[in-house]
């Protein structure tokens, strides 16, 4: 990028949050993707296009559009669905998931398959459950 007279490179540094959180393994498969565009020397379009997904997912999960209301429970209804979690009870029991988070929830399912790992979860939920 060129700033003024002066060249500058920009590196991506976050935004991984909403992943990290409960979709662990695609986290770590989508960090390593960049990690490994980086040091090829160009990101690839592909990668790229990936952009909107990562922002996305953190702003349903964290409830970014209730200012963070439906944050803990969000995490919650997603390992509720992998069947990590058997309700998304939370200690305050007014707190629960905001209006439209579910369908959000839903919408980022349907809209972004590759970043849950529902299929991994699923295949190592009874090893894990002993």
């Amino acid at each position: 990028m060129r700033t003024g007279n002066r060249e500058v490179t920009l590196r991506f540094q976050g935004g991984l949050l909403g992943h990290w959180s409960v979709w662990t393994r695609g986290a770590v498969e989508l960090l390593e993707r960049l990690k490994l565009s980086v040091s090829a020397g160009a990101i690839p379009p592909e990668v790229l296009a990936l952009d909107p997904s990562s922002p996305t997912a953190t702003r349903v999960v964290f409830d970014v559009d209730h200012d963070f209301a439906g944050c803990i429970p969000g995490c919650h209804e997603i390992l509720r669905r992998q069947g990590l979690m058997t309700s998304i009870e939370c200690l305050d029991p007014h707190e629960t998931l905001s209006p439209g988070q579910s369908a959000g929830i839903d919408r980022l399912y349907a809209t972004y398959p590759e970043l849950n790992d529902d299929a991994f979860v699923a295949a190592n939920l009874e090893r894990w459950r002993n």
